[in-house]
């Protein structure tokens, strides 16, 4: 994260009403994935979380940058896109017992399979461009064909081993992924456009977080209270996501030339942001719980983790965001130590400390966070 909001004189491109339609499958996905985290989740329901969740973020990710590489609104891509939100939307159905369920797990494989057969299609015209920009064809096929087949073969596979064959793909497409220069793509990105729809993802997950804080069965003054504050904590992180963290990524990606320009967008876009939207989600299941549980001397160890985990993870990533655009390391470190060791410290204290007092400690460092910000980047303007 910047400590200093910058804006681009203009944006030439912006999300189009199929990109928006789409993106609303994604609350789906926020609210199941959010719900598998409520309670007193362990160890083993993070993994599960994290496991559950990646495969749609990715697609959606591969699915982003096609959308901004080939800007085409013709019949045949609308058609592609409307199959890739019914394949996720399946996905989304699939997802509660996913991980025990034989049923629910093969139509989860299934669903991906689908997306990556809507991937193919998308990207198999830019084997036909002229040579400067055309992709090679064996990328297409192997990265989207070829996994395509072998996710829907993956729903044959018995349990447990199934879930390490989605390991296994997972795997080898980032491989593949990491090994491409972005030839052909480096002239064609626009960064506006792509800063612009992982920013409307964070606000999905933003959003699904404001309303499970607000869907407390008892209303008590106690629940009000602890959603209140919540709602403040929220709030926080999303002033200082948009003034600066938004902002600061618009900048150093508009500024990049060639190959830096793809390297930047696909670590901090596809993969930093991963763990930024991941620890939103996370967050909303803690709030959840303790907004239920506000009457409760205190919060389950697993709410708490879900709560303060998560900001503390939001930090890092974004902290791992600052350094990966040249921030340096010491000035990174002056506002991401504390953001990552107050939440820590809040969950050594779970056992003792009130859900109101959690929650309230959570949105002090966010509210702090976005003071710090703002006052630096005062200073810098003057």
């Amino acid at each position: 994260m910047s400590a200093q909001p910058v804006r681009q004189p203009h944006a030439d491109r912006h999300a189009g009403w199929l990109e928006l339609f789409f993106d609303l499958v994604f609350v789906a996905f926020a609210a199941q994935l959010s719900h598998s985290l409520h309670g007193d989740p362990g160890p083993r329901d993070f993994a599960v979380f994290l496991a559950l969740y990646f495969p749609p973020w990715w697609m959606w990710i591969n699915l982003t940058v096609s959308a901004n590489l080939f800007e085409d609104d013709s019949p045949r891509r609308r058609l592609l896109m409307l199959s890739a939100m019914f394949c996720l939307a399946a996905m989304a159905a699939a997802v509660p017992e996913a991980d025990g369920d034989a049923g629910r797990a093969a139509v989860y494989a299934l669903g991906y399979a689908g997306t990556r057969l809507v991937l193919l299609g998308l990207w198999w015209p830019a084997t036909r461009l002229p040579a400067a920009l055309r992709v090679p064809r064996w990328r297409p096929l192997s990265y989207c064909l070829v996994s395509a087949l072998l996710w829907a073969a993956s729903a044959a596979v018995p349990l447990p081993w199934r879930y390490a064959v989605w390991a296994v793909l997972l795997t080898a497409e980032m491989v593949l992924l990491l090994t491409a220069r972005g030839h052909g793509i480096t002239g064609r990105l626009h960064t506006g456009h792509l800063v612009e729809r992982v920013g409307l993802f964070v606000i999905i997950v933003l959003g699904e977080s404001v309303i499970v804080t607000s869907t407390d069965h008892a209303w008590t003054a106690q629940a009000g209270a602890v959603a209140t504050l919540g709602f403040v904590l929220l709030a926080a992180l999303w002033w200082s996501y948009f003034d600066f963290g938004s902002t600061s990524a618009e900048l150093m990606l508009g500024s990049a030339e060639g190959s830096r320009a793809y390297l930047l967008a696909r670590d901090v876009s596809g993969f930093l942001h991963f763990f930024v939207t991941a620890a939103v989600i996370s967050m909303a299941a803690g709030l959840a719980t303790a907004v239920e549980e506000a009457g409760h001397a205190h919060l389950p160890r697993g709410a708490v983790w879900a709560l303060a985990g998560g900001l503390a993870l939001y930090h890092l990533a974004h902290a791992c965001i600052a350094v990966r655009f040249g921030r340096p390391l010491r000035a990174v470190a002056v506002w991401a130590v504390p953001g990552i060791a107050v939440p820590l410290l809040v969950v050594l204290g779970a056992g003792t400390l009130a859900p109101w007092l959690v929650v309230l400690l959570l949105a002090a460092e966010a509210v702090g966070h976005l003071l710090y910000a703002r006052t630096l980047a005062r200073r810098r303007s003057r």
